[in-house]
């Protein structure tokens, strides 16, 4: 088993909690691979600051490149065609090495830039 809630291994590391806070972000908790919360948070932020669509760009980044950021990325390039969704490849992990270039690859087949 392993990111159940309250577990060790589902909190944020502490050193990257502190940044987390140091910076104001908003943690958002998903309750599966992909996450709509965040697609709904980002349309909300992309309203209230009055952006298009084609300015906007989203960079992800996370564990498991072949799990929950290939889910997250797919989600957000559905609800934003038009922005610009990288990946940086050099701070993602997935299941197997394996398993990260395929969805590294599947990621750049659907308009994720990938770098």
């Amino acid at each position: 088993p392993h990111c159940i809630e309250g577990t060790y291994g589902w909190e944020i590391r502490s050193d990257i909690a502190e940044a987390l806070d140091e910076v104001g972000a908003q943690v958002i908790n998903k309750p599966t691979f992909g996450s709509v919360a965040l697609a709904e948070k980002l349309t909300v932020l992309v309203q209230e600051w009055d952006l298009k669509e084609e300015d906007l760009e989203i960079e992800l980044i996370g564990l498991c490149t072949d799990i929950c950021v290939v889910s997250n990325a797919l989600l957000l390039k559905a609800n934003f065609p038009e922005a610009v969704i990288k990946l940086d490849s050099a701070c993602c992990a997935g299941v197997t090495p394996e398993s990260h270039e395929a969805a590294l690859t599947t990621m750049r087949m659907c308009q994720i830039e990938v770098v």
